[in-house]
């Protein structure tokens, strides 16, 4: 079943159609995260109206906290949350990753400790399948472990070669017609097992492709050396997904490499730590020269933020720690996320997306605002 149509190519930018249960979704595309079905301080309402077509949800989260099978009985993710557009979730394999003291990785499958209420489960490929297919997302991915960084070569060999086998379960245990699944590349830093892995995937043909196991602590060019090194082998006629990366400056380097789907905390979790996104770099709205100043966060920026309240206002919203703001700044770094894949989008459709990416850069780079601290903790 074909899961994505490219209307456009400038270079190896590619525009065009992902093809859902829940709608054509335009891409290049970024997802907001929503891990427990929601994306955090907002409603799907806001969501809809700036233009969010599909966010990320956690399928370990909601096996945890409902539970897939109250997801199930209650409709599915959709209807259990009311939310129309496409949902992709992760299957848990960054939890693999991010919560390592607390699960035990065996060549069935992870033993977890809940980070809730301490309660045990082990979570096979065959169940992570079965859980996102209760959860209903349109598109699912395979259980997969993702290395830490720096990580031995041995280590990673070994890692990979689970992955591929996790993977084969995957796709053994799929029963979901319309449900999407795709193949996770992983390989660490080292040339030849990204190559492994995507050699590996690519004959189990999957519904799309994620690049995975990046943005965990290594430097920049290292990422993108990995990127670089497997993007020629991915079909050209499936999707390509870039996990966990959400930059500005990234997602112009992805898409400019032929990636196609983005997902990151960054814009909603910066927004709640006061760092908002303006076309002339990162804004920390907690510093004091905004105490005073009456404007918009961004003067060209139409989100309902920028219509309404002034720098002024929403720093002492922040200081004051009013959940309100939560909500403003969120509004307004997920518009500017909305705004700018669309005009990448067009860019593409035009033939002038490295003329948009390089205008972008310098402005982005050089703006009032690119030598300010960014403030990024919590969840």
């Amino acid at each position: 079943m074909k899961t994505i149509e490219i209307l456009k190519n400038d270079g190896r930018a590619r525009q065009g159609k992902l093809l859902t249960e829940h709608g054509n979704i335009d891409t290049p595309v970024f997802m907001p995260v929503g891990t427990q079905g929601i994306v955090k301080a907002m409603t799907h309402k806001e969501l809809e109206e700036m233009g969010v077509t599909m966010i990320l949800a956690n399928a370990y989260h909601l096996y945890l906290r409902p539970g897939d099978d109250l997801i199930r009985r209650l409709g599915g993710i959709h209807k259990f949350s009311g939310w129309k557009g496409a949902m992709l979730t992760d299957s848990g394999g960054y939890q693999i990753f991010s919560l390592g003291v607390l699960r035990e990785i065996k060549e069935d499958g992870v033993l977890f400790q809940s980070h809730i209420d301490g309660s045990r489960h082990f979570l096979t490929p065959e169940k992570m399948v079965k859980v996102q297919e209760n959860i209903g997302a349109d598109i699912a991915m395979c259980l997969d472990e993702c290395v830490s960084y720096p990580s031995s070569y041995e280590y990673t060999n070994d890692s990979v070669d689970l992955t591929t086998r996790w993977a084969k379960r995957c796709r053994e245990a799929k029963t979901e017609d319309g449900q999407k699944l795709f193949g996770i590349i992983q390989g660490g830093f080292y040339e030849d097992l990204r190559l492994k892995s995507a050699e590996d995937l690519l004959g189990m043909d999957f519904d799309g492709y994620a690049i995975g196991g990046l943005s965990v602590g290594e430097p920049k060019s290292h990422m993108w050396d990995m990127v670089d090194v497997v993007i020629d082998l991915l079909p050209k006629d499936k999707p390509r997904y870039m996990m966990g990366v959400g930059m500005p400056e990234d997602l112009l380097n992805g898409v400019k490499r032929g990636i196609d789907m983005f997902d990151c905390i960054i814009p909603t979790r910066l927004a709640r730590n006061g760092t908002l996104f303006t076309w002339d770099g990162k804004m920390n709205l907690k510093n004091a020269r905004f105490t005073e100043d009456a404007r918009p966060i961004d003067e060209t920026c139409s989100c309902y933020t920028c219509r309404t309240f002034s720098r002024a206002y929403l720093r002492h919203l922040l200081v004051a720690h009013e959940l309100t703001s939560f909500y403003l700044n969120t509004i307004h770094n997920v518009f500017f996320y909305m705004e700018f894949m669309k005009r990448i989008r067009e860019s593409i459709e035009s033939g002038s997306f490295e003329v948009f990416s390089q205008e972008f850069k310098a402005k982005y780079e050089g703006g009032e605002y690119h030598d300010e601290r960014s403030v990024c903790s919590g969840s």
